[in-house]
């Protein structure tokens, strides 16, 4: 886990950048990201008094990968739900800034409210913003969940790194569906992980058949290429551990996979929220 902390205030340069982002529709149909606009740029209207952000890194940097013969779900997704597992480790943590300190007034989140999190990651200094828009950490890439300890305890900023993506665009050219539309922007309405677990779709829309890449749920294609996770190393949190028997499912296995065995394998999962309906869609689409 890496830690680091920046100064609770308006991201003024961010809030073009979000609004330009949603005007354009990048977006796509998930239209909660037009709802509190404030409160994305603005922590302290998340938390009274805030004055500083603690921002976590969580590696989840898995020991083994899926069966590559059958469709595949993000490095992410393999293990217990990310929310439930550091929202407890933030929980201890500001317990234990409570009793050290005494009474400090806080919130934690992981993606439970409208925070900017990479953001507020890369202005704590634990890493740039990459091209693919994902926090790159120097010595250990990208696969890393993201959380936030909003305090009202002033505390000493660490300040941002310099992007090191330098002239690359290996994440640019990887993208089968074009998604990052220049460097540093997503259109989200094109990426596979919106595809498969965001958009609610009966059908997934035809003009992706066929650049999918066999993901089901999610998409690492964008990290799985960058340079920088060649510094990726195993995660030790036992809970993000697979099922045993998702790493071993081949093509045969997904396309007959029913309700049951969803349940078994994916009980305390994030791809839970897709529901045995929307993975059994997007299974379907890649046949």
């Amino acid at each position: 886990m890496f830690c680091g902390v920046s100064k609770a205030d308006f991201l003024e340069k961010e809030a073009k950048a979000l609004d330009k982002w949603l005007k354009n529709g990048n977006h796509g149909k998930m239209s909660y990201m037009e709802n509190h606009f404030d409160k994305r740029l603005d922590p302290r209207l998340l938390v009274e008094d805030a004055k500083s952000v603690v921002s976590l890194l969580l590696n989840y940097y898995p020991t083994e990968e899926q069966n590559l013969d059958g469709p595949k779900i993000s490095k992410y997704a393999y293990g217990e739900d990310y929310h439930f597992v550091i929202k407890e480790k933030l929980k201890e943590l500001l317990a234990f800034v409570q009793d050290e300190i005494g009474e400090v007034g806080g919130r934690v989140f992981v993606d439970s409210a409208p925070v900017m999190d990479k953001v507020w990651a890369q202005k704590s200094g634990l890493g740039w913003v990459g091209k693919h828009t994902n926090i790159i950490h120097p010595k250990n890439g990208s696969f890393f969940f993201i959380a936030e300890l909003i305090l009202d305890l002033e505390l000493e900023p660490d300040g941002p790194i310099k992007d090191y993506c330098g002239t690359c665009t290996k994440c640019i050219d990887a993208c089968p569906t074009d998604a990052i539309v220049q460097p540093y922007v997503v259109d989200g309405s094109k990426c596979i992980s919106y595809l498969t677990i965001e958009l609610k779709d009966e059908i997934l829309p035809s003009e992706f058949k066929g650049k999918m890449e066999n993901w089901a749920f999610g998409c690492d294609i964008c990290q799985d290429v960058c340079p920088w996770n060649r510094f990726s190393k195993p995660n030790n949190e036992s809970r993000f551990n697979p099922h045993e028997t998702l790493l071993k499912l081949n093509k045969a296995d997904w396309e007959d996979l029913t309700q049951e065995v969803f349940q078994e394998l994916f009980r305390k999962s994030a791809v839970k929220r897709t529901k045995f309906a929307g993975l059994k869609r997007n299974i379907d689409f890649l046949r």
